[in-house]
């Protein structure tokens, strides 16, 4: 990957999707195996602001675990964050302080170089037009059902849960978003049915032709998981979480139009239009009650989806 591709996507990431301004302190934060994106883009800061600065650290143990210390104190100080990191801190204690203390950002889990240039090589106006489009057609849901023809058959009760927007566009203070972007999404009550993944997971990435996991929920916890690893990394979480660990915390739909494959990145994939992603764990930090050490995204290629018991078209 050319450094003139680094370039362009930092850009995009900085200009279009986080309005970084002169007069703004931007922060950096990356760790030891994803530090060509993080030195990109602090250098195209360094080009948009006096105040830029760039932290790096060993990558952390597990998705949804706390960035060090002195990370989060630095994050809690920034006007504008960036987060190219092997390990997801999207849903950590540290990112929502930091927005709630007004910082605007984008976290960017498990970001490769391939995945940082082509998921930046999109429009975000229109993936907040789509998003926006999807967003009026669940926002008031009592209950959302999701099948497909792998198996799922699940039902979720959303409850006074918000729905949340994910476009790319952060220009406002204590805004929030991954990059790539592209999703609407929700942490509801309780959810109880199966669901099967046949896209892509961790730690698999992009699952083969003919492989799925599948899952059966109870009441908001999963309660069976086909896959030895998944359930290996659950049962280890739940050490420190107890049920907690088992928690169905996210139900998501993808609206980015631009991917039109999947690749193999949860980043990425869980963005493309059309699809469905159903998460593990913590949910704390988009508008669950549940803290948990990890946040395990799973994609379904071919949902349907009714909205109280109307089926809704989703984009492509």
């Amino acid at each position: 990957m050319s450094d003139v591709d680094l370039q362009a996507a930092a850009e995009t990431a900085l200009t279009q999707c986080l309005d970084l301004g002169p007069e703004e302190t931007c922060l950096i934060v990356t760790d030891d195996k994803r530090e060509p994106i993080g030195e990109a883009l602090y250098a195209v800061a360094a080009e948009l602001t006096d105040d830029p600065v760039i932290v790096r650290y060993p990558p952390g143990p597990q998705h949804g675990a706390e960035p060090p210390e002195p990370v989060a104190a630095a994050l809690d100080e920034a006007d504008v964050f960036l987060a190219p990191t092997t390990k997801s801190i999207s849903h950590t204690r540290a990112r929502g302080a930091a927005c709630e203390a007004g910082a605007r950002g984008s976290t960017l889990p498990g970001i490769t170089e391939d995945v940082f240039v082509t998921g930046l090589d999109a429009d975000y106006e229109a993936i907040a037009a789509h998003s926006a489009t999807l967003h009026e057609q669940v926002r008031d849901a009592e209950e959302i059902r999701v099948t497909s023809p792998q198996g799922t058959d699940i039902t979720f009760e959303i409850g006074d849960r918000e729905w949340h927007l994910d476009t790319g566009i952060v220009h406002e203070p204590g805004d929030f978003s991954n990059l790539p972007a592209g999703e609407v999404f929700v942490s509801p009550e309780s959810a109880s049915g199966t669901y099967v993944v046949d896209g892509t997971m961790r730690p698999h990435g992009l699952l083969e032709d003919g492989q799925q996991l599948r899952f059966e929920v109870d009441d908001g916890l999963v309660t069976s998981i086909s896959d030895d690893e998944i359930r290996e990394q659950i049962e280890t979480a739940a050490e420190e979480a107890g049920e907690a660990a088992y928690n169905l915390a996210e139900l998501g739909i993808g609206t980015n139009v631009g991917v039109d494959e999947l690749v193999g990145s949860v980043l990425l994939d869980e963005k493309a239009a059309g699809t469905v992603h159903i998460a593990i764990g913590d949910n704390a930090s988009i508008g669950g009650e549940t803290e948990a050490p990890l946040h395990l995204d799973g994609i379904l290629r071919e949902p349907t989806v009714s909205v109280d018991g109307s089926e809704i078209e989703l984009p492509e």
